[in-house]
């Protein structure tokens, strides 16, 4: 059975403008370096040949990829999130207890995670403790660097 991904609208839309990307600007350029490598003679000792062919297989696992998630997408209805309790989609201030420091994110689907952005995975460990809770629990999650304890100040869309 193939895995459900949840995702955004406007994740959707970037992950079909990067297949399309990929199928009709990336895809011809590496067939061309195939061709011109080719070209070049004996391709049992070309390098360049070699490479493109690689090249060429990441590039069609990548594309396999990006079908099978938008094949089984399962589109995010944010206008019916729940605030009461974090979940996905939901942005959540929290307060790490024993330094103070305040951080605000957004938990989304792992497709969509960037931290520079503020975006966090569902998937990670400080998201899994949080996900269900609800303003003022205080939570422990456990990280690579130990045990972190957090509370809940504000959950939103």
């Amino acid at each position: 059975m193939a895995k459900v991904h949840y995702i955004t609208e406007e994740g959707l839309q970037k992950l079909r403008a990067e297949l399309e990307h990929l199928r009709n600007i990336e895809r011809p350029a590496i067939s061309q370096q195939i061709a011109d490598a080719r070209d070049k003679g004996d391709l049992s000792e070309n390098a360049e040949y070699d490479a493109a062919k690689e090249a060429q297989g990441l590039l069609e696992m990548k594309i396999a990829k990006l079908e099978e998630m938008l094949a089984n997408a399962r589109i995010i209805d944010e206008s019916k999130l729940d605030t009461s309790q974090v979940q996905i989609m939901n942005k959540v201030k929290i307060k790490n207890v024993k330094t103070k420091a305040v951080m605000e994110y957004m938990l989304v689907p792992e497709a969509e995670a960037n931290l520079k952005e503020g975006r966090l995975s569902v998937g990670t460990p400080i998201a899994r403790a949080l996900m269900g809770k609800k303003v003022g629990d205080v939570v422990n999650a456990e990280v690579p660097l130990g045990m972190i304890k957090f509370e809940i100040l504000d959950i939103s869309r």
